[in-house]
């Protein structure tokens, strides 16, 4: 009897480590940062979602507009998803870190960020997905503009 619960407990533990299927993603997107004027933005994406959770590395570069004291702005940030376990439209929300450098007129800032947002990925056909986000950037340091947003749309292609 005792053999026979070991070996139950085994195979009960074997069946619940097994890994669940993760599957890749990249988004190119372009998008636009309403403040302090509005200005084009454009990156990428990269990750791995396991049904309801996910990861990505994400880059982006929204533009400077020196005629309106506007920043440029660079971020390379590392985010967790967490996602509606659906197959056509996924709803997500999304935290990260990472850095970011900032370059105005006279001035340029390189140091650690956070950011928090959402959006969805809807199937469009086959692996090809619609991806819209927006995001609220945290900058530390002593950037020109604290807090910074983003909003973008982007072909996304699931394998």
């Amino acid at each position: 009897m005792r053999r026979a619960l070991t070996v139950f407990a085994i195979a009960a533990l074997s069946i619940g480590l097994l890994p669940t299927p993760a599957f890749a993603d990249f988004t190119y997107f372009f998008g636009y940062s309403p403040k302090p004027t509005g200005r084009p933005a454009r990156g990428f994406a990269l990750g791995v979602n396991m049904i309801v959770v996910g990861f990505e590395f994400e880059y982006a570069s929204t533009d400077k507009v020196e005629s309106r004291s506007a920043p440029g702005l660079k971020t390379f940030m590392l985010n967790g998803l967490l996602m509606t376990p659906t197959s056509d439209t996924q709803l997500y929300v999304t935290a990260g870190a990472g850095f970011y450098r900032e370059y105005a007129l006279t001035a340029t800032e390189t140091t650690f960020g956070t950011n928090v947002g959402g959006g969805l990925k809807m199937r469009l056909v086959g692996p090809l997905r619609l991806r819209v986000d927006y995001r609220v950037f945290a900058l530390r340091g002593q950037p020109v503009l604290k807090t910074a947003q983003r909003f973008y749309a982007g072909a996304n292609v699931a394998f």
